[in-house]
């Protein structure tokens, strides 16, 4: 019948990007320790507990998430492996997680022996080191990231090696150099998380950050997480984000783009349900291929799940990377 909103998107989903924790249990100085650090949502004390499968299960009830990518969750750095060992447990009990991507400082001197470590765990398939650098766009320039650091680059130099892909959290503002090492590692995949992180909403900013995510897109080793842009105080909204969604995705094309929670983090913002039905709303018009893609098959073919993937399963860890 003409004028019918469109149906949403109603297949399986692979949520690209989400945590599980326990504070209680295993150090993570940012959750545990004494003091809160300045953090991009505000006071982030509510999610200052445990997050495990059960209730990551009961927040996701009516939408078919057939899989789960675990993001390192800064937990203590003198212990990564203790990190992935603790993921693997849940797996094993919950059936979640099905891909991990483990921490991996890659510019330390046991740089090496991790990343062997990662490429001999079945769960593993990328690792992340956020590379810091300036602090605003305006001090560009005065400071480089880790990305232009020499060691560090020879710690990412071993990711393809093994057969790593590499998670990068960093703000638009650093595009150039993001850009010259995916440039320079074009066997890499680089998955972007949070889209680069658009929080000014001005004219002026967005526009920076579309171009910035532009640059960043012309290699095509690139992939981009379109998830963690909510803004302290600012209620989550279809219409308040369609634009930073859809212009990421013509940017890289549902091919190149995924859907992803970052919960818990996001529930600081926004609650699951209302957040992927407003993922739904912003892409009920493109072909049922392309949703698909970015609600699940992107993710699958990013991370090494299996493509044809319907249906929650505990035996992914076993699929080659």
């Amino acid at each position: 019948m003409s004028g019918e909103a469109p149906r949403l998107y109603e297949g399986p989903v692979v949520d690209a990007h989400q945590h599980f924790w326990d504070p209680v249990r295993n150090h993570h100085p940012w959750l545990t320790e004494a003091g809160i650090i300045p953090f991009r949502y505000g006071d982030y004390a509510a999610i200052r507990r445990p997050f495990l499968p059960p209730e990551y299960r009961e927040l996701t009830r009516g939408h078919h998430v057939v899989a789960t990518v675990y993001v390192e969750t800064e937990w203590d750095p003198t212990d990564p492996v203790g990190e992935l060992r603790y993921a693997e447990g849940l797996a094993r009990e919950h059936g979640w997680p099905n891909a991990v991507v483990a921490q991996a400082w890659l510019d330390r001197e046991d740089a090496a022996d991790l990343l062997g470590t990662y490429a001999a765990a079945p769960l593993v398939r990328s690792v992340r080191h956020k590379p810091g650098g300036p602090p605003s766009p305006g001090e560009v320039g005065t400071l480089r990231t880790l990305m232009s650091d020499e060691r560090w680059r020879r710690g990412f130099a071993r990711l393809a090696p093994l057969g790593l892909r590499f998670d990068l959290q960093t703000p638009w503002w650093n595009a150039e150099e993001a850009r010259r090492l995916a440039l320079d590692f074009p066997d890499t995949t680089i998955v972007l998380n949070h889209l680069c992180l658009p929080s000014d909403r001005s004219e002026e900013g967005l526009a920076a950050w579309r171009r910035g995510l532009a640059r960043i897109a012309e290699a095509e080793n690139t992939r981009v997480k379109i998830s963690g842009f909510g803004r302290p105080g600012v209620p989550w909204t279809v219409e308040d984000n369609r634009w930073i969604v859809r212009e990421a995705i013509a940017i890289f094309g549902p091919e190149r783009a995924m859907f992803a929670s970052n919960f818990p983090v996001d529930s600081l913002c926004v609650d699951f349900d209302t957040l992927y039905r407003g993922f739904k709303t912003m892409v009920a018009d493109l072909p049922e291929g392309a949703q698909r893609q970015l609600f699940h098959d992107t993710a699958c073919e990013t991370y090494g799940l299996p493509p044809g993937l319907s249906e929650p399963s505990s035996a992914i860890a076993a699929h080659p990377r």
